[in-house]
C-alpha cells in the first residue's frame, strides 16, 4: 500500500464566498459521507480543508491505494469530484512523521 493525496478546490468561484447552492450543498454533504465510508474502510489517513473562502483555498484527502489506478479510481468516485463540484488533483504522497495521539486532539 502507497499513500496519496488529492487536492480538491471548488469548481465554482464564490463558492465559499456567497454560499454554497442547495445542490452543492447536498454533494458536499455525499462527499463527507464518502470520506467517512472510507475511514471505515481503513483507506482515509485524514482530511480537511483550509479556512480561507478565496481562490485560494483548498481541501486535502491523504489515504492509502494499492497503485495508481485504485488511487484514481477513489478520487473520481468521490461525489464531490464526480459531480463536478470539486477539481482534484492526485499525487503520489508519502508520510514522513505522524504522532497518532495528536491527531487525536482535532476530535
Amino acid at each position: 500500500m502507497q499513500e496519496y493525496l488529492y487536492k480538491i478546490q471548488p469548481i465554482r468561484d464564490g463558492m465559499l464566498k456567497t454560499g454554497a447552492t442547495e445542490e452543492e450543498k447536498r454533494i458536499v454533504g455525499e462527499h463527507f459521507s464518502y470520506l467517512q465510508e472510507l475511514i471505515g474502510k481503513g483507506v482515509l489517513v485524514m482530511a480537511g480543508r483550509t479556512l480561507n473562502i478565496d481562490n485560494s483555498s483548498f481541501g486535502i484527502v491523504v489515504f492509502r491505494a494499492s497503485s495508481d489506478e485504485e488511487a484514481h479510481g477513489i478520487m473520481l468516485e468521490d461525489p464531490a469530484v464526480k459531480n463536478l463540484v470539486f477539481r482534484a488533483e492526485l499525487y503520489p504522497y508519502r508520510i514522513s512523521l505522524l504522532k497518532e495521539e495528536n491527531a487525536g486532539l482535532l476530535d
